[in-house]
């Protein structure tokens, strides 16, 4: 989509900006294409720098209450000082490499309840920048993701909404300032459990996936949390039946939970109790080659790129009310880039 812009930076009659973007649709790891067309307005501005931005909302605790920021966590440089001179148009091509650990915001084409991320464009002059525009970005889940998020609706797990919580989880590699968490209510064949949350922290070679159980409190026994991570790497997604390694990943998280309040000793399969009171599953760690085969044929190859985060409060304000604006369906293009 395009947003046409004045630059109100630059005063009345000023330029105006568009982002345009050669496919919306995209995967983490993988490159986000495009062009911002500058116009020129009724006279010559001198602009400083024009960059792209990645920006989501996060939650943030403050207090005893939590809050929603826009966040822009990975920016990219399209060009430094330059002259606009009135009515000229002007074309600058960019690529966003996005970050391995990019959250989802969309699954089987269709956006997930409570995710909402842009591509926000800035130009800067005499010192001040001008969020000129904001174009709306679906990221796809990778294959490996894909079965995972399969395998949970197929084991009966339904889907509530996805967030995004700022804060590092504890003992994890963690590259970005915030981590997803996509939040279902459990299906009864897994007893005294109500709620299950899933994060992906994906790299190059794989991804660490960490759930999270809200296991219920009983008569005679309180409710405690629930934790197991695992590691998967990304050319396992074709090779595995997912359904049954996930439901071994849920029952064999419990059971570590449960042994550790008994003061017994952990499942089988477990490693000594990690930094969230659960084992680490060390099945798939280190196994592949990484994205190479599973995803950069498909779609064009991918590429790290990791930035700070950075608040940025206004930055949806071209949004609206509006997240769905990324055509519903277009997942196929992903492989035609």
């Amino acid at each position: 989509m395009v947003f046409k812009r004045m630059l109100g930076a630059f005063g009345v009659g000023g330029p105006s900006v568009d982002a345009v973007l050669s496919n919306p649709n995209t995967r983490p790891g993988l490159t986000l294409a495009g062009q911002v067309d500058l116009a020129g307005g009724n006279f010559d501005t001198e602009i400083e720098q024009v960059t792209v931005g990645l920006v989501t909302r996060v939650e943030i605790e403050g207090g005893e209450q939590e809050e929603t920021a826009g966040v822009e966590f990975h920016q990219v440089y399209v060009a430094g000082a330059l002259r606009l001179a009135a009515d000229q148009q002007l074309s600058l091509p960019f690529q966003v490499e996005l970050p391995w650990e990019t959250p989802i915001t969309h699954f089987y084409g269709q956006p997930l309840a409570g995710m909402t991320l842009g591509l926000r464009t800035s130009v800067s002059a005499r010192g001040a920048a001008d969020p000129g525009d904001l174009d709306p970005v679906a990221v796809h889940p990778l294959p490996v993701q894909e079965r995972i998020l399969e395998a949970f609706g197929t084991l009966g797990f339904q889907f509530v909404g996805a967030d995004l919580e700022y804060g590092q989880l504890a003992g994890l590699a963690q590259t970005l300032p915030f981590y997803q968490e996509i939040e279902y209510v459990a299906p009864p064949q897994y007893p005294g459990v109500r709620q299950a949350e899933l994060t992906f922290l994906a790299d190059p070679y794989g991804v660490t996936v960490v759930l999270e159980f809200d296991k219920q409190a009983g008569l005679f026994t309180p409710g405690h949390d629930s934790y197991g991570h695992y590691r998967v790497a990304h050319d396992d997604a074709d090779r595995l039946d997912w359904t049954s390694h996930v439901d071994g990943w849920i029952r064999q998280a419990l059971d570590q939970r449960q042994a550790l309040l008994g003061g017994g000793y952990p499942a089988p399969g477990y490693g000594a109790p990690g930094p969230y009171g659960h084992g680490h599953h060390q099945e798939h760690e280190g196994r592949g080659p990484g994205m190479g085969g599973v995803i950069a044929g498909a779609v064009g190859g991918a590429a790290l790129g990791f930035g700070a985060g950075m608040l940025a409060e206004q930055a949806f304000d071209a949004f609206g009310d509006d997240d769905s604006a990324v055509a519903e369906g277009d997942e196929e293009e992903l492989d035609e880039e």
